[in-house]
């Protein structure tokens, strides 16, 4: 017979809770994982924070959010440990949802980003504040710029 602690039980409910109440960048991501469609979590956990996760986006385990506000993500799919922070937008160009991005593994983006169209980003990308990207990026650089462009190869 196994006994489980309640004491441990309840602490794990109250981090938890704790969690999906004062950490935005969690609930959003958390419900977004678990495909929630009560309009009650939602008004519960996501008010205010204006951040949209497209159902449709398939995206792999390890994305990091560090301030979520602001945020649209409507991609074909986004690989592993991706990490973003404020006003980053990923979306399809000319209204059509044929032409999203694909985003590879370790793929870093700064704030106020653009990732628009039927492009590529390739693995261990680090994506700099401000970029505008409409074009594909090869694996293994850093690009920044409104249009953005590569300004070092790793």
């Amino acid at each position: 017979m196994i006994r489980i602690n309640k004491n441990l039980t309840k602490n794990i409910k109250e981090k938890f809770s704790h969690l999906l109440l004062h950490y935005p960048e969690f609930s959003v991501v958390f419900l977004w994982r678990i495909q929630s469609k009560s309009w009650f979590y939602d008004y519960l956990f996501s008010k205010n924070y204006n951040c949209k996760f497209f159902r449709s986006s398939e995206i792999e385990p390890g994305m990091i959010a560090y301030h979520p506000y602001a945020t649209v993500i409507n991609a074909k799919k986004i690989g592993k440990n991706f990490t973003f922070r404020n006003g980053l937008t990923i979306g399809n160009k000319n209204n059509d949802n044929t032409l999203l991005p694909t985003i590879g593994n370790n793929v870093e983006v700064g704030a106020n980003v653009v990732i628009i169209g039927d492009i590529e980003i390739g693995d261990n990308v680090t994506i700099g504040a401000g970029s505008v990207v409409v074009k594909s990026v090869p694996s293994n650089c850093v690009i920044a710029g409104n249009p953005a462009r590569i300004i070092k190869m790793l």
